[in-house]
């Protein structure tokens, strides 16, 4: 397609994104804002994610889909409403999630008789029951369940949603924390523990695959302690990036319900030796919070860097000319350069807008994070090559027109593999290992990422390590081994090290 710039209204400078050192709060702002991902909304705490926002998401969407169906899951849809008696029906559950929930108590509005115009509730039109804006769907899919599952033929029914949530956040961010979010969730139904715990555990490999394959972003898998699990489950596996701020995000989770749901919605099913037991389940999600995730992970102080596999646009073609007659004989170069690079199922798009200067465009697209830039002139054209820029290392160099598509698509494979390799060395220079309690603080305050200590295992050394630093056992990793030691808060024996670090 041939594309204007989406700001071209809009003057941009460089010098108006926020440097990381100087605010990295207002940076990550300034990136969301000004590179056209999302809006704040007239809603409080909530965003409206503009077209090359949705594309990223849409992309990120169609990956993990793909992922989901060939591990055997299909997709369906449920309420958006869930009626307050199921959120009540699992204890734990509910009390988790009780203050983050928005409650529907009407049905209609009517005009005020004393101010033409105005609405207001009709106290007439109160509901029998209040429903909840869904915070999530175990109560309604359980309850739905009941009715799927008969006998152990119906098992194991693996199902996913594509959805909207809400809970009502006090203090929010574009992307990594709103009001209301995009998301996917995974609800399955198992015969075993043992089935339903190896479920939880594959879906947990699919997003880091996922993570690391398509984001280029290191994870950290492991489970969450008692005090960071989801409520309701028996166990939570996550997995944890650290980003530039040295602060960590937990990027999706997977939880495993044990029985939790299926007793508080009597969903049982036939064994094959005729009896009746209760089923085993899971849930798992990951939400847009991925793009404010890899925002924060690989963007620098020029803009977003975003990772090739999932980039709306992986290529920009910028026609370069004096004059408007050169500019249409260099946009029709760039469109037939176009079609041979989408050819190869690379995603292309020609900004021939000539309101904009080409130096303008390139400002622009580093700011969008656009992974690679052609920009092609009259001299280019008569020699047969193009000027190549790379958006993760801000090099340029003048290539063949000739065999551009191999090189290209071997250039991105690269570019990721650099975006991935950059995020690792970050994640192993801020992960400190210490012995004390002084150092633990020590490091928390001055350096930030993950520090790595050994924990007593208890819940209130937990909190209190928390209360006194604002840092929370992120995780503890899954391949870890037995290690013992101290901890470096109570001083009591420990048999685990625990990875910290304050978190989003």
């Amino acid at each position: 397609m041939t594309a204007h710039s989406p700001n071209k209204n809009k003057a941009f400078e460089a010098s108006s994104i926020t440097p990381r050192q100087k605010d990295y709060a207002q940076w990550y702002n300034d990136l969301v804002l000004k590179s056209g991902l999302a809006d704040y909304s007239a809603v409080r705490g909530c965003m409206v994610i503009k077209p090359y926002g949705f594309a990223l998401w849409e992309n990120i969407q169609r990956q993990l889909d793909r992922m989901f169906k060939e591990t055997g899951h299909q997709n369906a849809y449920f309420p958006l409403f869930v009626p307050k008696s199921f959120l009540e029906k699992e204890e734990g559950h509910a009390e988790g999630f009780a203050k983050e929930c928005a409650v529907v108590t009407h049905y209609r509005l009517k005009t005020d008789p004393e101010r033409k115009g105005k609405l207001i509730v009709d106290p007439e039109a109160r509901l029998e029951e209040e429903l909840v804006v869904r915070p999530t769907s175990e109560a309604v899919i359980w309850n739905t369940f009941k009715s799927w599952i008969r006998s152990y033929r119906d098992l194991p029914l693996l199902i996913n949603q594509w959805a909207n949530i809400v809970r009502w956040e006090m203090r929010t961010r574009l992307f990594l924390r709103t009001t209301e979010f995009l998301w996917q969730e995974g609800h399955t139904a198992h015969a075993s523990r043992e089935e339903a715990v190896e479920e939880a555990r594959r879906m947990l490999q699919v997003y880091a695959d996922f993570a690391e394959q398509w984001l280029a972003l290191p994870v950290l898998k492991g489970v969450k302690t008692a005090a960071e699990r989801f409520a309701g489950a028996e166990d939570t596996y996550c997995i944890e990036v650290l980003v530039q701020d040295g602060k960590a995000i937990q990027a999706g989770t997977s939880h495993f319900l044990g029985q939790n749901f299926a007793k508080a919605f009597e969903v049982t099913f036939t064994n094959r030796s005729n009896q009746q037991e209760y089923v085993w389940a899971t849930s798992w999600g990951v939400s847009t919070r991925l793009i404010g995730t890899l925002i924060m992970a690989h963007g620098d102080d020029h803009g977003l860097i975003l990772p090739p596999r999932l980039a709306p646009v992986q290529v920009v073609i910028i026609p370069i000319a004096r004059s408007n007659d050169q500019l249409q004989q260099m946009a029709q170069a760039a469109r037939q350069l176009q079609a041979e690079l989408a050819a190869q199922d690379l995603r292309v798009m020609v900004d021939d807008d000539p309101q904009q200067k080409p130096g303008w465009k390139f400002t622009e697209y580093e700011l969008r994070g656009v992974p690679v830039r052609l920009a092609l002139g009259p001299r280019d054209l008569e020699n047969g090559t193009v000027e190549l820029a790379r958006r993760d290392t801000m090099t340029k160099e003048t290539v063949p027109l000739g065999g551009l598509p191999a090189r290209i698509k071997i250039l991105l494979d690269d570019i990721h593999r650099s975006l991935y390799a950059r995020a690792l060395q970050f994640r192993e220079q801020h992960t400190t290992y210490v012995t004390t309690y002084e150092a633990f603080k020590k490091v928390i305050e001055e350096k930030g990422g993950f520090v790595v200590a050994h924990w007593d295992g208890t819940t209130e050394t937990e909190l209190a390590i928390k209360e006194e630093t604002k840092a929370t056992i992120r995780c503890i990793p899954l391949d870890q081994q037995p290690v013992p030691g101290t901890c470096i808060y109570s001083g009591k024996p420990s048999q685990q090290q625990a990875w910290f670090a304050v978190a989003y």
